[in-house]
């Protein structure tokens, strides 16, 4: 069973608690990172959902997840990275590119900038079927295929790179 802190629109922690799959009151969030993993080539770690998965079987899409009561956005980002794919997050190395609010969940999408081999994973089965680097065009090809999630923030996301590497 998976605990969530809840927290109000300003980030912060109310106090309360709910079991993942529990529906938030209108105006409760909780805290979700999505981690993009750009190795020194300019391309991004990506993995498939397994078949299993509830939303979004078989597609592609980024390393992440929920994170759970106790955690910041940091715990949350490298404990998802070692549970997904088994690879110990460069924290160094990261930053959050940009926070966005949405329904019910604050995320924080995570940049890491991180070398190893698809070799050097160990993926959760229940959750991960497949790793693959890919560049920003890939992707883009991939979400008009529609075998890529449309994260509705990529094209903030691939500006945000650029900037940093101008």
């Amino acid at each position: 069973m998976e605990i969530w802190d809840i927290y109000n629109i300003n980030r912060e922690k109310t106090g309360k608690t709910i079991v993942r799959g529990e529906k938030l009151e209108v105006g409760e969030y909780h805290l979700v990172v999505h981690i993009w993993i750009m190795n020194s080539r300019g391309e991004f770690l990506i993995q498939k959902r397994a078949s299993t998965m509830q939303l979004r079987p078989n597609m592609w899409a980024m390393t992440g997840g929920s994170a759970v009561a106790g955690d910041d956005s940091h715990i949350a980002c490298a404990r998802e990275m070692y549970e997904e794919i088994g690879i110990q997050a460069d924290m160094a190395n990261a930053e959050v590119a940009f926070t966005v609010t949405r329904k019910d969940n604050i995320c924080d999408v995570w940049l890491i900038k991180q070398d190893f081999e698809i070799s050097e994973c160990t993926m959760q089965v229940e959750e991960v079927s497949d790793l693959k680097w890919a560049t920003i065009q890939e992707i883009k090809d991939m979400v008009k295929q529609k075998i890529f999630i449309n994260y509705f923030y990529l094209n903030d996301l691939f500006r945000f790179i650029d900037s940093k590497d101008s």
